[in-house]
């Protein structure tokens, strides 16, 4: 798999706090990729200067071989990089069918049209039913998103993200906030996203259980650094990883979990 997304020697200061230290690391293209370590560990960090959020002290991040250290949000998007953040980021007073149209209508040639009649905007409207279906949310196209539940709250998210067809999704904590047994059918979509239209996803996520379950490959992070990077079954077994991270807790709750 050739690589998709790419840092060379990514470093963000904060005054004297280093928050990433020089990190190297490549996501294929088509993978599921996680970021993960311990509170304070630079992951948010990270994943908000590969983003484009926030700008690196030093090094560089790379999109399909193009430098795109340097560029806006609004231009990384463009270019096909989708991402959600830890607090739900919807219009709430809106229905869940306009939400996802203006995030159609957002890359489109009618981006700051938005007082037009939206019957105008047939092919924008036709789009977002199409990414409604995906995300099963369909039959609620006509609620008013903050009536939503949580969860189907962050499918909206999911469906925003997804409504400009990005090659890459950033989801930046996707389960925070959720009831558990909602946990499991959010990262199915996920992956069935992914899987099925060939996306590559970024994902932070402290649920240790999801990480391991849809992971195809896993960065860790520890002080800032790289710690470790591998497969689930590499992490899991890492003692670097362990001790850093995982500890008993995890092995409590996998042995918990085994049938």
């Amino acid at each position: 798999m050739s690589v998709i997304l790419e840092t060379q020697n990514l470093r963000r200061e904060f005054g004297a706090l280093v928050a990433v230290d020089d990190v190297n690391v490549q996501i294929a293209g088509g993978t599921l990729h996680s970021i993960i370590g311990p509170n304070g560990a630079g992951k948010t960090t990270f994943f908000n200067l590969v983003s484009g959020t926030l700008k690196p002290t030093a090094g560089r991040v790379f999109y399909k071989g193009e430098d795109i250290t340097d560029l806006p949000v609004h231009q990384t998007i463009h270019r096909g990089i989708g991402r959600s953040f830890q607090i739900t980021n919807i219009f709430p007073f809106l229905t869940v069918q306009e939400n996802v149209r203006l995030a159609c209508q957002a890359l489109g040639k009618d981006s700051f049209r938005l007082l037009r009649s939206h019957a105008r905007f047939s092919d924008y409207l036709e789009r977002s039913e199409e990414v409604l279906t995906r995300v099963g949310l369909a039959e609620k196209a006509y609620h008013v998103a903050a009536t939503l539940p949580h969860g189907d709250q962050r499918k909206l998210e999911l469906g925003m993200i997804l409504a400009p067809d990005p090659e890459v999704l950033m989801l930046d904590e996707p389960t925070a906030g959720m009831a558990a047994e909602q946990v499991p059918e959010l990262m199915d979509l996920v992956q069935s996203i992914q899987e099925a239209g060939g996306k590559t996803v970024v994902l932070v996520e402290h649920n240790m259980n999801v990480v391991m379950r849809v992971s195809d490959r896993i960065t860790v992070m520890h002080q800032g650094a790289l710690l470790a990077e591998g497969a689930p079954a590499e992490i899991s077994a890492d003692e670097r990883v362990q001790t850093a991270y995982l500890g008993e807790l995890y092995e409590t709750s996998a042995e918990e979990e085994a049938p």
